[in-house]
């Protein structure tokens, strides 16, 4: 066969000029390609920018950032942890870049954590990505369901108004209904979810700099610049008064908003040129969204002029800070407040495609993790359909994320606990493929067409030292005294799962389970499904 030879890792192979690089590499990583490679850089973009999605995270957590410091925790701390941010982005890039699969973090850590240490770092890693990523499925879709009670209480009268409240029953109904949407949308050709991924990437970039003009616009009661950039927010209620550790405490809204940008590297096997594409959808995304999010935050602050009563449960919002504020932008100017409640259907559209693209991340991962054989029905969950769609991890990952929501109708203690798997249990699977890279692969790893060059190693200690950093931060206490209804139980839960991992592995798993397994070997296998 004529063509060009490439001489990149273990095979040599025979690429016609035609062959997509993104396909080549992922025959010479020993994989078929069974999904269809039909998406844009745009599309793969799409696909983080809508999971990062800054009105999803924001909103969810604005009450957070308000009482652990304010306007000036959240206007700088946005660049803090948007700085270090990029950097984990920036390695995971050029990682991603050398190794385009559907697997993502867990075939990386596989392939530099070397031949002995491949099967079991592979499967911390990639336990840790899907359950993260499930819990982050399970806290987006959640979040847009009480967003939804919000939307109710305001628009039947609001909670000074004899508005109707949902009870929990009625929420996790909502997640049910949610979720079982984002799975029959997942259900379609890459083709329509390509689609519905611009179309979200274009709402949530049009949305964010519609309500950060329109929300401080309409408001009557603006506050000033100082309040904006210098206002440091002491009185949080729980009983922490310095200043240094609210400041931490309140960088959990923008870390948390920053995540789910392993999307680009899970869509991978569907997007062009993934060698190159997919390491520009991981930096783009997360360069974006620092920029867009924080006119976002300031625009909201602008209008946020009474913490206090932002944050009080007997507003008409029932104490959810920016639903309040855009229903009292609204009413003050004009004494109804059903522009500030349109404006909250904005942002439950965005929450609704960022729900929806977690998904799509989930089932890729979810099909790459089975294809290995490290889940339990693996044969099951890596087939695909005639629309060449892992079908069955679709559906389980939306079943699994409505299992992870059922514990909010016994505790919402126990639900925090669970979902604040989301942040450290991802970060963790972010961190441990560049530790590998940085050390057992530091002179064997062998760079992609996106790489770091000479500064490849100092970013990715910065970036390992910060997931480090963020993990400690956000199992500390957020309430004194410490009691059984204010104990942070992030680190229960994230060394809950970290045991049982890790214990299955002992137990079982290091007796079958030898990490990513190829299904072809041959040169002559990649030769005939190349021509």
């Amino acid at each position: 066969m004529e063509g060009k030879e490439e001489t990149k890792g273990p095979y040599t192979i025979f690429m016609d000029n035609d062959l997509d690089s993104g396909h080549a590499r992922l025959l010479e990583l020993g994989y078929k390609q069974e999904l269809k490679r039909d998406l844009s850089f745009l599309s793969n973009f799409a696909f983080s920018f809508t999971i990062i999605s800054v009105m999803t995270g924001i909103t969810t957590l604005y009450n957070t950032g308000l009482t652990f410091g304010g306007p000036l925790t959240m206007t700088y701390g946005w660049f803090i942890a948007g700085g270090f941010t990029m950097l984990v982005g920036l390695s995971m890039a050029e990682i991603c870049s050398s190794y385009p699969t559907s697997g993502g973090l867990y075939y990386w850590s596989a392939k530099l954590a070397g031949q002995s240490w491949a099967p079991f770092a592979s499967w911390i890693t990639g336990w840790f990505n899907i359950v993260g990523q499930w819990a982050v499925t399970t806290s987006i879709d959640y979040s847009l369901a009480q967003l939804i009670q919000v939307i109710i209480l305001l628009s039947t009268g609001g909670h000074n108004g004899g508005g109707y409240l949902a009870s929990k029953y009625v929420v996790i109904a909502f997640h049910a209904g949610i979720l079982l949407i984002h799975a029959v949308i997942n259900s379609l050709s890459i083709t329509w979810l390509s689609f519905f991924g611009q179309l979200a990437a274009a709402w949530n970039m049009l949305g964010v700099f519609v309500l950060m003009i329109v929300i401080p616009t309409v408001a009557t009661e603006r506050a000033s610049a100082k309040f904006v950039f210098t206002h440091f927010n002491t009185e949080n209620n729980a009983g922490i008064q310095s200043k240094p550790y609210i400041f931490l405490i309140g960088l959990l809204m923008s870390q948390y908003t920053l995540m789910g940008y392993d999307a680009s590297a899970h869509m991978t096997e569907e997007t062009k040129r993934a060698d190159i594409n997919g390491p520009r959808g991981i930096i783009s995304s997360i360069g974006i969204s620092i920029i867009v999010g924080w006119g976002y935050i300031l625009g909201i602050t602008f209008a946020a002029t009474n913490i206090p009563y932002l944050l009080s449960t007997e507003n008409d919002a029932g104490g959810y800070a920016i639903a309040e504020v855009f229903y009292l932008a609204f009413k003050s100017r004009y004494g109804s407040g059903v522009g500030g409640i349109v404006c909250l259907g904005i942002v439950a559209v965005a929450i609704f495609f960022c729900g929806m693209s977690s998904v799509t991340s989930n089932s890729r991962m979810a099909y790459a993790f089975s294809r290995d054989g490290a889940m339990p029905f693996s044969s099951l969950w890596h087939q695909v359909n005639k629309q060449e769609v892992p079908i069955n991890a679709v559906w389980l990952s939306a079943a699994i994320s409505l299992c992870m929501a059922l514990p909010s109708l016994g505790s919402l203690v126990a639900f925090q606990a669970m979902v604040s798997i989301a942040t450290i249990g991802l970060y963790i699977a972010y961190a441990l493929p560049i530790l590998f890279r940085i050390t057992l692969a530091r002179r064997t790893f062998v760079r992609g067409p996106f790489n770091l060059g000479r500064y490849s190693l100092l970013v990715g200690w910065v970036a390992v030292l910060w997931v480090i950093t963020i993990a400690v931060l956000f199992s500390l206490p957020v309430s004194f005294p410490i009691t059984k209804d204010t104990f942070n139980y992030t680190p229960v839960a994230v060394g809950g799962l970290f045991i049982m991992v890790v214990s299955s592995w002992v137990i079982s798993a290091r007796h079958w389970f030898r990490g990513p397994v190829r299904n072809i070997n041959k040169i002559e296998d990649i030769v005939r499904l190349i021509d």
